[in-house]
């Protein structure tokens, strides 16, 4: 389930088996499922541990994969329902970047610019002159924060402003 706009959510993928058997109604189905440090683990009701990865689609880039995979916990606790802290690397930027181009919160000239400017910091290993760049952007993005279409789109500007100016290998 996709649930970016809490009032509209909508399913993005699902999994079934299938019925145990065709002729004898028997229980089973996924119990549960869960992410973790970049899978997702179902429990099968009669037939065990299904592990899924991620794989992209119109409504989840590669680039949304790798944020995901970026965070990682050291257990998993359902019960807890822990907060994901996202690191404040460029792979997570990209992800931001992907996200309000599909939900075309900036013109299609600033997303370009700024994956480029990405690409380039990264390709350059985080250089100085490459990072004052993507430094330099932050403040369009802010400003671009506050006349937003969506809540969404107005935290993923200011978090990906934040990720900008300040970030981590």
């Amino acid at each position: 389930m996709d649930f970016t706009d809490p009032a509209q959510p909508f399913e993005i993928a699902y999994f079934d088996r299938g019925p145990i058997d065709s002729n004898v109604l028997i229980l089973g189905g996924e119990w549960s499922a869960y992410w973790y440090n970049g899978s997702i683990y179902g429990s099968e009701i009669a037939r065990g541990l299904d592990v899924f990865e991620l794989t992209p689609t119109k409504f989840l880039t590669q680039n949304e994969i790798d944020a995901a995979k970026a965070v990682r916990v050291t257990e998993l606790n359902v019960q807890n329902q822990q907060k994901i802290a996202w690191p404040a690397q460029l792979v997570v930027a990209k992800a931001y970047v992907d996200q309000l181009s599909r939900s075309q919160a900036l013109p299609e000239r600033q997303i370009a610019d700024l994956q480029k400017a990405i690409q380039s910091a990264e390709a350059s290993h985080m250089n100085k002159g490459k990072l004052g760049k993507l430094k330099k952007m932050a403040p369009s993005l802010e400003k671009s924060a506050a006349t937003a279409k969506t809540p969404a789109d107005s935290a993923r500007l200011h978090a990906l402003a934040d990720i900008l100016k300040h970030p981590s290998a």
